[in-house]
C-alpha cells in the first residue's frame, strides 16, 4: 500500500522529546514517508536521527521556515505538520486521512492536541473580534483553522495557496494558512478521534519575550496579508496606540508584549516588511475566491 501522506517533523535541539515523537510515529497504522528538519540542532540531536530521512539546514530557520524548506519535496497527496515534542496516538494519521478522503472541500484536518496532564490543548483554530487566532478546546466538525502542531493539509492546494509564510519563523504560520485556505473556498475540519499528545512549550518558551514577538509580529502580519483591510489597518492603529500610551498609563500589566521596546521592535519589523507584505496581500487577492470581508463575517468572534 502506497502512502497517502509525508509527515515533516521540524525540529531544533530536541534530544530530550524528538525519540518518542518518531516512536509514535514509527507505530502509526497509516504506511507514511517521514522528513525531519533539523534546524542546525548543535546539542546532540543529529545522531538521534541518523536513521531518518534527514534534512539539515545551515541555520536555525524556526518551524516556518523548516516546513517551506522541503513543501517541493513532498510527492504526496498529503502533508502533515508535527511538532518535535508530540506523541501521536497509532491512528492518528489513520483518522486525519479518512476525515480529507471523506470530506473533499476540506483542505486541511486539524488534531485533538492534549497536554501532557490530559486536559485538551486544541481542537482548533478560532478567529477573534481583534484578529488573533485562539485555541480552541470544544468545537463542533468545522472550525476556522487548524493548528500546526499536529495537523494535514492536502499538498496541492497548501501549494495553490502560496505554502508556508517562511518569514514568520515561528507562529501564526497556521492561522495565516488557513485564512488563505478559505479565501481559496477550501473548509478546515476537526477530527476528535486524531490524539495526540503535546509536550507545550518543550521548543520554545511561551511567555518569554521572543515568543511575544513572534506572536505580535506575526499576527500584524498575517492579518495586513489576509483580513479586510479596514480589519488590518485597525489592529495595527490598535496597536500602535496602546504602545504610544504605554509611557503615561498606569496598572500597565507584567508581560513582555507590554514592554515598550519590544513593542517598537514589533513595528519596525512590520514597517521594514510592508512593501513585500502589500505584494503578498495582492497575490494572495488575485488568488481569493472568497471576498476576505466574507470571510471576516462568517468567523471572526465566533
Amino acid at each position: 500500500m502506497s502512502a497517502l501522506s509525508t509527515v515533516v517533523v521540524v525540529t531544533w535541539r530536541g534530544r530530550d522529546h524528538i525519540t518518542a515523537c518518531l516512536d509514535a510515529l514509527a507505530a502509526q497504522k497509516s504506511p507514511h514517508r517521514t522528513i525531519i528538519v533539523d534546524n542546525a540542532s548543535d546539542d546532540g540531536t543529529a545522531s538521534l536521527i541518523s536513521g531518518h530521512e534527514v534534512v539539515r539546514l545551515p541555520r536555525n530557520r524556526g518551524y516556518a521556515g523548516g516546513l517551506a524548506a522541503v513543501l517541493g519535496m513532498i510527492d504526496t497527496p498529503y502533508v502533515a505538520w508535527l511538532n518535535d515534542d508530540a506523541v501521536p496516538d497509532p491512528s492518528w494519521l489513520t483518522e486525519l486521512e479518512n476525515a480529507l478522503e471523506a470530506e473533499a472541500d476540506a483542505a486541511a484536518a486539524t488534531s485533538s492536541i492534549l497536554l501532557t496532564d490530559g486536559s485538551t490543548q486544541s481542537v482548533g483554530v478560532a478567529l477573534t473580534s481583534d484578529g488573533h487566532g485562539k485555541d480552541v478546546v470544544l468545537a463542533g466538525r468545522e472550525v476556522f483553522g487548524f493548528c500546526g502542531g499536529a495537523a494535514l493539509l492536502r499538498t496541492s492546494e497548501l501549494r495553490a495557496v502560496g505554502g508556508v509564510p517562511a518569514d514568520f519563523f515561528c507562529y501564526y504560520e497556521d492561522t495565516d494558512t488557513a485564512w488563505r485556505l478559505r479565501l481559496a473556498g477550501h473548509r478546515v475540519i476537526s477530527v476528535g478521534p486524531a490524539r495526540v499528545r503535546h509536550r507545550h512549550g518543550a521548543s520554545t518558551q511561551p511567555g518569554s519575550p521572543l515568543f511575544h514577538r513572534w506572536n505580535e509580529r506575526n499576527r500584524l502580519l498575517m492579518l495586513l496579508r489576509c483580513a479586510p483591510i479596514l480589519v488590518a489597518l485597525r489592529e495595527f492603529a490598535r496597536f500602535l496606540a496602546i504602545t504610544a500610551l504605554l509611557p503615561v498609563r498606569g496598572n500597565v500589566p507584567d508581560a513582555a508584549n507590554f514592554r515598550i521596546g519590544l513593542r517598537l521592535r514589533v513595528l519596525g519589523e512590520v514597517l521594514l516588511r510592508m512593501p513585500v507584505t502589500v505584494v503578498q496581500r495582492l497575490v494572495i487577492g488575485v488568488r481569493s475566491k472568497i471576498a476576505r470581508g466574507v470571510v471576516w463575517r462568517d468567523w471572526a468572534g465566533r
